[in-house]
């Protein structure tokens, strides 16, 4: 007989099986079946893969998992519709498909794709009108492809688009036509081709939808439009890199979604403004450079306290810095350089600065200590002539990049600059700074990649231990100062410089014949000093492996030169047929002058009898007609041109410069 404890315990066990199994049963069929690709997909897709080189013999491709022996929808970078079966988004983005489309390409055979991705694919030739035919299309990216011609008139039938990405390619004339239908389209990009013609008002019929629009680096030209009202929902805009004129677009800023506008690069002149613009902006980027703006910056300015980067650079501003610049107390990058810009540089808290530069201006007076939180600070080119009290105590530990040269500094060099850790860039140049340089700059030396006094009043030695960790440094220029001395031999430790010049100073030592253990000194001036003694000994090492620009004329070298003196200096003796003219390096001619040293003998039988560095028009066209390969100075001159590694200061400077405005270069996709 059974318990009845027992009873009810087995009838609730049996009520919960027909319960669980009644829920799978009605999951199960109301649940969508999963369907498998469809056949006229998976020949459309493998029609597609044979139209390129990619196939088998290229196992890293995506496509080497195409295979007839598998559903088509389980292919990398292919999704379909799990009701369907149909191919809704293709992805090939990166992969190297080395061909052009075909006007009757398997891909224009998938018409249910609504996403489509080619970005740097290496696709060539023209758009095929075909690709209209693709109607569901709500997402098309062909960035960074070499395609060509016009965008076929057929393209306007992808009216579901919301996303178009044309960016980096060599499309040519205008896009009214086929842009006109994209009533949808949210995001459209085609930068960096060479699109012709006025600013496109078939965008107009977008503005409703647009929230991202970049259009820079091409050929448009046109008055830019008074009113931008429409465009409602907009947050990027970018048109930099074509050329549109006419008056500052002031309405433009009255669209409360915008964070990012690039107008850098075009012909806008006049004075800026803005005027009605909500506290509640949330502008973050600015780019204003290179246009002809002119007048000062408007205290406006200060209505966009969500303001991150700011550039006015290369314009015809005047006037003072605003005050009214401190309340952007979330500015991060600030640039006004090569502008006319007077005065001094304003008290601020602009704690969250890393980047400013204010470089070519007509600034002056001191320059104060809060400018010691910024990492990257450039003022060269102005009348700065003292260093504000508190910057002595200020932390400068952050900075890594200071270039003070080129202005009106006079007495010691500061010893601040022995706090900096970080540097990688200290430039002093052209200043009048004297005295002796500071022992404690060793320090300061050892993350530096560049150091450049050159052009002051400096005295005293150079501290033999000065380079001793300085294993980053690629470049030295203490030229035209009063360095007295010897060469420091700590210099053997900079493993990776390439430029040392010592011009014009007072050092008086043999020939440093060591330094041709560093592998990568291409350019080494000794010039207008006291070296002296013989240039060759018999059991020195004389291989200057990397070695392009030498000049140790108005010296007291004496001796003989053997004939295989130059046998080993490699970076001399080759010659480059595509560089065979007379070209300067790193800002030197690209020579070897050893002019000057009066008792330095056999140098015309080894050299030849033209010791040009500064060759007459004539001579620099004679100098470019191809010459019998012997080691001679000449091969130095016509051996090295552009595109080799090492730059100017000058030239790393506007590198950085280039490089520094991230966002100026923003990708949208």
């Amino acid at each position: 007989m059974m318990i009845p404890n027992q009873f009810y315990c087995l009838f609730d066990i049996v009520t919960l099986y027909f319960f669980f199994l009644g829920f799978l049963l009605l999951h199960t069929f109301a649940s969508p079946v999963l369907q498998h690709c469809h056949h006229d997909q998976m020949d459309a897709l493998l029609e597609f893969k044979h139209e390129f080189l990619v196939n088998e013999f290229n196992s890293n491709s995506s496509l080497s998992s195409w295979k007839t022996n598998s559903d088509c929808c389980l292919w990398e970078g292919v999704t379909c519709d799990t009701k369907s079966g149909k191919v809704i988004s293709l992805d090939l983005q990166y992969i190297p498909l080395n061909n052009f489309l075909k006007l009757n390409s398997g891909l224009f055979k998938l018409q249910h794709l609504r996403n489509l991705s080619l970005r740097d694919c290496h696709l060539h030739g023209e758009i095929p009108s075909s690709l209209g035919n693709l109607s569901h299309l709500e997402h098309l990216d062909l960035l960074g492809n070499y395609l060509v011609g016009e965008v076929p008139a057929s393209v306007g039938n992808l009216t579901q688009l919301k996303y178009l990405n044309l960016n980096n390619n060599k499309f040519t004339g205008n896009i009214h036509v086929p842009f006109a239908n994209f009533t949808k389209l949210t995001h459209l990009d085609i930068s960096n081709n060479q699109f012709t013609g006025e600013l496109p008002l078939v965008l107009l019929n977008l503005a409703t939808s647009l929230s991202i629009l970049a259009i820079s680096n091409n050929l448009f030209k046109s008055i830019f439009p008074s009113d931008m009202s429409r465009f409602d929902k907009l947050e990027h805009i970018d048109v930099g890199g074509n050329s549109f004129f006419g008056p500052f677009p002031t309405p433009l800023f009255m669209i409360p979604s915008l964070t990012w506008v690039n107008l850098r690069e075009n012909q806008f002149e006049g004075p800026i403004e803005f005027r009605n613009i909500s506290s509640s902006s949330k502008l973050q980027s600015l780019f204003l450079s290179q246009n002809k703006f002119e007048g000062p910056i408007p205290k406006s300015i200060s209505k966009f306290p969500n303001l991150e980067t700011l550039f006015l650079s290369d314009n015809n501003f005047t006037g003072t810095i605003p005050i009214s610049i401190s309340n952007l107390v979330n500015l991060v990058t600030f640039d006004i350089s090569q502008n006319n810009f007077t005065g001094p540089i304003p008290r601020s808290n602009l704690v969250k600065l890393q980047y400013l530069d204010l470089s070519n201006n007509k600034l002056e007076g001191e320059i104060p200590g809060w400018l010691g939180g910024v990492l990257e600070l450039m003022l060269s080119h102005n009348s700065f002539s003292r260093f504000g009290k508190s910057l002595e105590v200020s932390d400068v530990t952050h900075i890594q990049t200071l270039d003070l040269s080129s202005n009106s500094f006079q007495g010691p060099l500061p010893h601040w600059i022995c706090k900096l850790r970080p540097s990688m860039f200290l430039d002093l140049s052209n200043n009048i700074f004297n005295g002796s340089i500071h022992q404690c700059l060793r320090n300061t030396i050892v993350p530096l990649r560049a150091l450049n006094l050159q052009n002051n009043n400096l005295t005293g030695i150079l501290l033999q231990d000065l380079f001793v960790n300085a294993t980053n440094l690629e470049l030295v220029d203490v030229s035209g100062n009063k360095l007295e001395g010897k060469l420091p031999e700590s210099l053997i430790n900079c493993i990776s410089l390439k430029f040392l010049n010592v011009r014009s100073n007072k050092i008086k030592d043999k020939f440093p014949s060591w330094l041709s253990s560093l592998p990568s000194l291409n350019v080494l001036i000794l010039r207008s000093n006291e070296f002296y003694g013989p240039l060759y000994h018999p059991h020195v090492s004389i291989g200057f492996q990397s070695l392009k620009v030498i000049d140790i004329s108005h010296n007291h070298f004496n001796g003989t030169l053997p004939p295989f003196y130059f046998s080993k200096w490699h970076g001399m003796t080759t010659l480059r047929e595509e560089h065979q003219s007379y070209t300067v390096y790193m800002g030197y001619p690209a020579y070897g002058a050893f002019m000057y040293n009066s008792n330095l003998y056999s140098l015309e039988d080894i050299c030849g009898k033209t010791h040009v560095p500064n060759p007459t028009p004539q001579e620099s066209e004679d100098l470019s007609k191809p010459k019998e390969q012997v080691i001679s100075w000449i091969s130095a001159a016509i051996a090295y041109g552009p595109g080799d590694e090492v730059l100017t200061w000058q030239q790393q400077k506007n590198k950085k410069s280039d490089l520094a405005p991230a966002e100026e270069k923003k990708d949208f996709g």
